[in-house]
C-alpha cells in the first residue's frame, strides 16, 4: 500500500464534544462552509450533528431556548405574597422560589429534576 492510499482515521467524537462543536458553530456567526473549513470538519458531519441536536431537543426539550416573560415590579415590603422567582413549565406546573430561599434546598431540587 502506498502512502497516498493511507487515510488518517479519526476517532469518534463523544456526545460532549459534538455538543460543544455545534454550540461553537451556532455562536460563531459563520456560515457552515466557513466554519467547517476553519475546524477541518466535513459539511455533512456538521449537518448531521446539527440535525441530531435538533431532534434531541424536540424529543426531550433538552437544550432548547424558551421564552421568558418578566412580570411587573412587586412592592418592596414583600406584601401580597409574591415570590422572588416563578418558573411555569409547559405542563402548567409551577416552581416558585421565595425572596429568602434556601440555596442548598434549591440545588437539591434541581439535581432531582435533572435526573428525571
Amino acid at each position: 500500500m502506498s502512502e497516498e492510499q493511507v487515510h488518517q482515521v479519526r476517532r469518534r467524537r463523544s456526545g460532549a464534544e459534538v455538543e460543544k462543536l455545534v454550540a461553537e458553530y451556532e455562536a460563531s456567526g459563520l456560515g457552515r462552509t466557513e466554519f467547517c473549513r476553519t475546524h477541518a470538519l466535513s459539511l455533512s458531519t456538521l449537518s448531521r450533528y446539527c440535525k441530531r441536536r435538533q431532534a434531541q431537543g424536540e424529543a426531550g426539550g433538552v437544550g432548547r431556548w424558551v421564552a421568558v416573560e418578566l412580570s411587573g415590579s412587586h412592592p418592596a415590603n414583600g406584601s401580597g405574597g409574591s415570590s422572588g422567582l416563578t418558573v411555569v413549565l409547559s405542563s402548567e406546573r409551577r416552581i416558585e422560589v421565595g425572596r429568602s430561599f434556601d440555596a442548598s434546598t434549591l440545588q437539591r431540587l434541581m439535581a432531582l429534576l435533572e435526573q428525571a
